[in-house]
């Protein structure tokens, strides 16, 4: 990861996003707590705490990783918008099973290996372009802490100690399951959860396990050993933003047991914890069948953007909403490519225009005039922005409406002024792009969808990775075209038509635009059958 293009992209969001007085702002979040959509009010004014459960990082994460990443991104980033100053924390699991397995495997250290896949998330990350998080707390980190909190829970007689294990002894917090509405004896179907004769109740939890030959270990009062999965974001999550916050964020498998057992962690070890909002992304599938690693049926990042620009990713993931299931498709990610080709190609048009047009656009500080027709296409975009957004991030309700409307205004503008206009008509013209366009990038920019570099170059990445998908180079499409000119030339129509659709079953559509023809990235569209 690029840190001072994660700072670059943070000052980026919080400085072109248009703000809102926090005192007149209305948010309404789904708590998963209470199962409704509830006001959101901080519990300092001006000010959120947020706590999003990360990943646990022993290999290349995968898409569903990518969906939490990018769902508490754009919370993230509206909250910010909404002008609250917001901490952020995201943890790293650094100590666990999977990851020593995995060590064990490969023959690293785990603590390293552990660190390589912390690195490579980060860089998934800035490609999504999901704002780095105030604070990033590994585990290993944080031991001291976990500690403390251990003694804490003992000490009020919440966990117990059996041959250097330390467990939370369910039946002593009458609350638990509130989260959830899950059984005690579920709990031992937790993934991470192993039966354990030596429990005093088959749904007790290890807040920390006895040390294990070849495993990493740390010094405690009750003999070496390391941290149970469930206590490292309890005693994070408190040292961060105290006991009391307002958003506790995860995917939907973590409700139960993770979350369950840490409220159970954090009310024994402070009984005034409490965390206003819990809220929970929901799965990605792979024909319908939720996609993880323990499954098999994943697809990492790394691997989707090798075929597809992450920006496509990134308008995927969020032309859903947050709460709902998301189905992978290769279909989905073909129309989310063509979705934002054309989204980026009519601002470097517009952008294009513009600058050949510099010296006619007034630098007077007076309000900009603009034609009936963009002053209710604005209106209508910001409106139907704040009110999508302000109920529980409907993102997937932003990117049609108002703001396709909005693009395509931009160019019935931009071919306007391709004609001849009064003075004052071609004004209005100009001053009307200049603030479409200023309306657009905003929604965009909130969204995490306002590219860091020119709208051209993430043009170009978009044709390479169509090419790339086609199993083609761009000399091959070149040559298609001369030699469909050819063809035309001899007005074989027929054959001229045959050639476009081969390119556009592969994702190419070839557009004659007066006497050339420009080639663009697709969906791509299957031909029909020849009928014998």
């Amino acid at each position: 990861m690029d840190p001072s293009k994660q700072e670059t992209n943070q000052n980026k969001a919080s400085k072109t996003s248009a703000k809102m007085d926090t005192q007149e702002a209305h948010f309404v979040v789904y708590n998963t707590m209470t199962q409704q959509k509830e006001d959101f009010k901080p519990k300092i004014p001006g000010k959120v705490r947020m706590y999003v459960c990360g990943v646990t990082a022993y290999d290349f994460s995968h898409l569903g990783h990518a969906r939490a990443a990018v769902s508490f991104d754009v919370l993230y980033r509206y909250l910010q918008h909404l002008g609250y100053e917001v901490t952020y924390v995201r943890n790293f699991t650094d100590v666990d099973d999977k990851i020593i397995r995995r060590a064990n495997e490969t023959g690293e250290d785990p603590i390293s290996l552990s660190d390589r896949f912390c690195k490579e998330y980060n860089v998934d990350m800035s490609d999504l372009q999901c704002l780095s998080p105030t604070h990033e707390p590994r585990v290993s980190g944080h031991i001291e802490q976990i500690k403390d909190m251990i003694t804490q829970i003992i000490n009020k007689d919440f966990g117990y100690v059996v041959d250097g294990d330390v467990f939370f002894a369910v039946d002593k917090f009458p609350n638990y399951g509130k989260l959830s509405g899950q059984k005690l004896e579920n709990n031992r179907a937790g993934e991470r959860v192993a039966v354990d004769s030596r429990k005093r109740n088959p749904s007790d939890f290890a807040l920390w396990k006895a040390a294990k030959p070849g495993e990493p270990s740390w010094d405690s009062p009750w003999g070496p050993g390391r941290p149970g999965w469930h206590i490292e974001c309890s005693a994070m999550s408190a040292h961060y933003l105290s006991f009391k916050f307002d958003i506790h964020g995860g995917g939907l498998d973590l409700i139960f047991p993770h979350h369950e057992n840490e409220i159970a962690q954090s009310c024994a070890a402070c009984e005034e914890s409490d965390v206003s909002y819990w809220m929970h992304n929901g799965h990605v599938t792979n024909n319908n069948e939720k996609m993880s690693k323990s499954l098999g049926n994943f697809f990492t990042i790394r691997q989707i953007t090798e075929r597809y620009h992450p920006l496509a990713l990134r308008y995927f993931l969020i032309n859903a909403h947050y709460r709902s299931p998301l189905n992978y498709s290769m279909v989905q990610l073909e129309g989310a490519s063509e979705a934002i080709f054309y989204i980026y190609q009519t601002l470097q048009d517009c952008q294009d225009s513009l600058s050949q047009l510099k010296e006619e656009i007034p630098n007077d500080g007076k309000p900009a005039r603009t034609t009936p027709d963009a002053k209710e296409c604005i209106s209508k975009l910001q409106n139907e922005f704040q009110t999508k957004m302000s109920d529980d991030l409907s993102t997937s309700l932003i990117l049609t409406g108002a703001f396709l409307e909005a693009l395509k205004l931009v160019n019935n503008l931009l071919t306007m002024l391709k004609k001849k206009q009064q003075k004052q008509q071609r004004l209005l013209v100009i001053q009307s792009l200049v603030e479409v366009k200023k309306e657009v990038t905003k929604v965009l920019d909130v969204l995490g969808l306002q590219p860091p570099y020119s709208y051209n170059e993430v043009l170009m990445q978009l044709k390479e990775k169509a090419l790339t998908r086609a199993g083609l180079v761009e000399d091959d499409v070149i040559r298609v075209i001369n030699e469909r000119a050819e063809v035309r030339r001899n007005k074989d129509f027929l054959k001229s038509d045959q050639m476009r659709a081969d390119l556009q079953a592969k994702g190419i559509a070839l557009m004659d635009v007066g006497t050339e023809t420009i080639w663009r990235p697709c969906v791509p569209v299957q031909q029909e059958p020849e009928v014998v």
